[in-house]
């Protein structure tokens, strides 16, 4: 495939054509992360050289988000909170000046005009790269099982173990980085909280939430527990820690 990888540091004007595409393929939930709100955006001037994009021509085909971060523990203790830890995490290590050592990614997303093409595969290569540039021991990844929204009623423990008749894993998207050589770590139950007022949940989703109660959404990998004499819905996002060997 003759797409090429470039990173912000040679193309800040694709930032928001890129983002477009990320309000197009994403839930609108997940795009009103509270961690992410405060952080998220910083990554392109913070860390322009962790940002990337795969590019037909000038078509953008894949937009990838990472970030370094310092881990002086066993993998397997990475924490339960995921996604939101990381990206905080790494901007703090940043203030601190701390010597990174991993590289975590939070973000791939596939232009749907590119769907179903590998793209996926691509840029997981990719991010390797730019791991290995930067020497980096490990590139680490708080994966969202993308067939999860399917079986929000199953715990993601018991889900993850799933397999196919030819004994691959059963999510595609875990199938992918299981064939790139991505080793499962563990689960992380609490990678991303998001909470909203009602109305922001009927917003964000279209639908109507009129008693407290647990709700399966759609995209959602979990059901999103709405308490309407709080005005509050809350949604805990449950991730699988991979780890790439750099």
């Amino acid at each position: 495939m003759n797409y090429k990888l470039v990173t912000t540091i040679e193309r800040t004007d694709l930032i928001e054509k890129g983002d477009e595409i990320v309000i197009d393929v994403w839930p609108e939930f997940i795009l009103n992360d509270a961690v992410a709100n405060e952080w998220f955006f910083q990554l392109y001037e913070k860390f322009p050289e962790f940002q990337y994009w795969l590019l037909d021509g000038e078509e953008i085909v894949g937009i990838g988000n990472s970030i370094p971060l310092f881990w002086n523990d066993k993998l397997e203790n990475l924490p339960e909170e995921g996604w939101d830890w990381a990206l905080e995490k790494g901007f703090r290590d940043k203030e601190k000046n701390l010597h990174t050592n991993l590289l975590c990614a939070l973000s791939i997303t596939v232009n749907p005009k590119y769907q179903g093409k590998g793209i996926s595969t691509e840029m997981i290569i990719s991010m390797v790269q730019i791991g290995k540039k930067h020497k980096l021991e490990s590139l680490i990844i708080p994966v969202r099982p993308t067939l999860k929204k399917d079986y929000p009623l199953t715990v993601i423990e018991q889900y993850i173990t799933w397999k196919r008749e030819g004994g691959q894993l059963f999510d595609p998207w875990l199938r992918v980085h299981e064939k790139l050589g991505g080793k499962i770590i563990k689960v992380c139950s609490k990678a991303m909280k998001i909470s909203g007022t009602i109305s922001d949940w009927e917003n964000w989703t279209g639908m109507k939430f009129l008693e407290s109660g647990k709700y399966i959404i759609p995209g959602a990998l979990e059901p999103v527990k709405m308490d309407v004499e709080k005005n509050m819905g809350i949604y805990i996002e449950p991730n699988v820690w991979v780890e790439y060997k750099l």
